[in-house]
């Protein structure tokens, strides 16, 4: 991952994304970098738009929690342990009741 991160350090300071840039970044933080993995890294972000992957990377956790904070945020974790709370009061209600019956 840290390979990744590297890349999108070097993006946003708009600077080149090389095998030479890559492993600077990754030698200034601490990482034993492997040239096999910058060089892949490198060749497979030739084609890539970077700051079209980072907006829509960005954009698709929002859209994924969207319908939740439309639908208010809370209720429906409320709703899912309205059920198993209801369940609970079935079940002891059940039990009481036989133990008057015989009681």
């Amino acid at each position: 991952m840290e390979y990744v991160y590297a890349a999108m350090l070097l993006h946003s300071a708009e600077k080149g994304i090389d095998d030479k840039t890559v492993t600077a970044v990754l030698t200034a933080a601490g990482v034993d970098a492997d040239k096999a993995r910058v060089k892949a890294l490198v060749a497979s972000l030739s084609d890539v738009d970077i700051g079209e992957a980072m907006a829509t990377a960005v954009a698709a956790p929002v859209a994924a929690g969207a319908p939740a904070a439309v639908g208010g945020g809370d209720a429906p974790a409320a709703v899912e342990e309205a059920p198993a709370e209801e369940e609970e009061e079935e079940e002891g209600g059940g039990f009481g009741g036989l133990g008057d019956l015989f009681g």
